[in-house]
């Protein structure tokens, strides 16, 4: 058989299963590789994977695509042009907007079935304001925001964000209270308001909330650290930097103190002893609460903190010995001691050093060492007189398992009292 008819007879046989469209449209069949297969002229084709989906955007999106042109509208400076972006309808097409299927959904439902799931625009650089549109967007389970020139309140509309995980608004121009509606959002489990002019006391309720991080550091808070502080179920809690005042609350570490990894108090204004408490914190990993007004001895639970690896308590007025326990640590990577009133440092302190671990004593008052207080600033230590509460010492070293037992008993009480309701409360 010759050429030309082998071929007429194989497009007779294929042309029935290809049920060609009219020239100019193509079609979707099912999921898989993207391969186009081109026949003919005019852009006629046939497109085995997933292809263009022709249906009418769904109300999720048509909500977004309102939400969205209503913020686009409040931002004033976009120097790096991403909002050009920010035309038509398909709002997935958007510089710094995620779609994907909902939960549950069937990937094979076409773009009809797709919600904007989240913004991220880190690093924008966009000044503006929030507006309350965006909280149509029920179906975002994060906004990225670092490092942009937001400014205003959080709108309280917000609370609608029933599916938001991650706020991150750091580094930006936000000003007001303490956001107090995010504590209404009941799936959030990140908090990051870092580097802006936020001012006033923080909630007790942020601490009672299932958070994982909550960022607070370099704003204006003030007030005194609430008593449920301890609480928190968070395993990284920065308050560095704010106009915090008071001491560290009393029972702080007593409820579910084991999951928390770091705390930062740095440079505020707090006073008071160290609590005793303090060792409850069994996986604590870095503790800083340097450039403050605590006063008094360093507690003997330190020493159950065993997983430490930076302990920081530079800057302020401690006076007493340093515990030969806590230098005894044995994941314990930096301790600062330095700038306070201490007398004295023991033998296993001094074998830090040894030990190549980092270790700064300088600018105390203990004797007969080098880069020490003058005399004259050690005749009289500020808070000399006052008074710490502490737990009955035994002979030896504190024994840090009745501790654990003590923090568990303790917890176990105030979840009675709680009732142990995590429900999240609405206004």
């Amino acid at each position: 058989m010759d050429q030309p008819l082998s071929l007429l007879l194989l497009l007779l046989l294929i042309l029935p299963l290809l049920r060609l469209p009219p020239a100019g449209l193509s079609f979707s069949v099912g999921a898989g590789l993207g391969v186009g297969v081109g026949i003919g002229s005019g852009g006629s084709g046939v497109w085995v994977g997933v292809g263009p989906n022709n249906d009418p955007p769904s109300s999720q999106l048509k909500a977004a695509y309102n939400a969205l042109q209503a913020w686009k509208s409040s931002i004033t400076e976009d120097p790096k042009g991403i909002l050009r972006t920010w035309t038509g309808t398909d709002v997935c097409s958007y510089r710094g907007v995620f779609c994907s299927q909902p939960p549950g959904e069937d990937a094979l439902g076409g773009s009809n079935n797709v919600v904007v799931a989240g913004i991220d625009l880190n690093w924008a650089n966009l000044r503006g304001t929030f507006v309350e549109e965006l909280s149509a967007l029920s179906d975002l389970t994060l906004i990225h925001l670092n490092s942009n020139r937001f400014t205003g309140p959080v709108p309280d509309s917000f609370a609608d964000l029933v599916s938001l995980q991650e706020l991150d608004l750091s580094n930006n121009e936000f000003s007001g209270s303490f956001p107090r509606v995010t504590l209404y959002m009941p799936s959030l489990i990140y908090l990051d308001l870092r580097y802006n002019n936020f001012a006033g006391e923080i909630p007790p309720e942020l601490f009672e909330k299932r958070l994982d991080a909550i960022l607070l550091n370099n704003n204006g808070f003030s007030g005194e650290l609430p008593d449920s502080l301890g609480n928190s179920p968070a395993s990284v809690i920065n308050l560095a930097n704010n106009r915090l005042r008071g001491g560290m609350p009393f029972g702080f570490g007593l409820a579910s103190a084991p999951k928390v990894r770091e705390i930062l108090l740095l440079n505020n204004q707090l006073t008071g002893c160290v609590p005793e408490e303090i060792g409850l914190f069994g996986n604590l990993e870095v503790l800083d609460a340097s450039y403050n007004f605590l006063a008094g001895h360093l507690p003997d639970t330190l020493s159950c903190l065993g997983q430490i690896e930076v302990l920081n308590f530079g800057h302020n007025r401690l006076s007493g010995v340093l515990p030969e326990t806590v230098c005894s640590l044995k994941s314990l990577l930096n301790l600062t001691v330095s700038f306070n009133f201490l007398s004295g440092i023991g033998d296993e302190c001094m074998r830090l050093l040894a030990r190549n671990i980092g270790f700064d004593y300088s600018a105390n008052c203990v004797p007969e060492q080098g880069s020490q207080r003058p005399g004259t600033d050690c005749s009289i230590v500020p808070g000399g007189s006052l008074s710490c509460l502490r737990l009955p010492a035994p002979a030896q070293p504190v024994v840090c398992a009745a501790v654990a037992s003590l923090s568990s008993t303790i917890g176990d009480a105030v979840g009675s009292i709680g009732g142990g309701d995590d429900t999240p409360f609405y206004p």
